[in-house]
């Protein structure tokens, strides 16, 4: 099992062992011990299941007080996933990271806290499931339009399926005041 910090500090791809042979597949999808030692820290308290037709977008999403790190792994089909770091005083604000997820490669993406997260489907569907360290909070959810330029996310569709809430966000800029803070580790 690999543990792969990106560009972006704390955003971590996973690469677990899998084990094959005639009948299939096994691997771990998480281990509290492994994990923590790879850099991923629960406790995890949500698990969530998306499923979602090509070319659908969705994000980019974010929790103010509750902020919730994401480990997310892809079982169906084939998803561009991104970070954006928005804590506001980061040496890496408004910087993105993005990697294909699929049920063919099996790695995972954890986004940690004080992170926007989103994902565009580039095979026929997709379905991902992902665990979460903090409840869903309606109260704390926020978002950044899905094509802030000032961030520049090179989605692979460029007329993405969007929500119409995910469509009335505002740009990271226009979001001052309800971003995370930076906490130097």
């Amino acid at each position: 099992m690999r543990f792969l910090e990106m560009e972006l500090k704390g955003v971590i791809l996973v690469e677990p062992d899998v084990f094959e042979d005639p009948r299939g597949l096994f691997l771990e999808t998480y281990h509290a011990e492994k994990y923590a030692a790879g850099g991923i820290r629960g406790p995890f308290v949500q698990d969530n299941f998306s499923r979602s037709v090509r070319g659908t977008l969705r994000g980019l999403h974010y929790q103010l007080k509750q902020a919730q790190g994401k480990l997310v792994t892809v079982v169906e089909g084939m998803v561009f996933d991104v970070a954006v770091d928005i804590r506001t005083g980061s040496p890496t604000f408004g910087r993105w990271v993005g990697v294909e997820l699929s049920a063919e490669n099996i790695r995972q993406l954890y986004i940690p806290p004080g992170f926007a997260h989103g994902f565009c489907v580039v095979s026929a569907a997709a379905g991902l499931t992902y665990k979460c360290t903090a409840l869903y909070s309606p109260q704390d959810e926020r978002g950044i339009i899905w094509n802030d330029r000032t961030i520049g996310i090179r989605w692979p569709v460029p007329h993405p399926l969007l929500s119409t809430k995910d469509l009335a966000y505002k740009t990271l800029a226009e979001m001052t005041g309800e971003l995370p803070a930076y906490v130097e580790p």
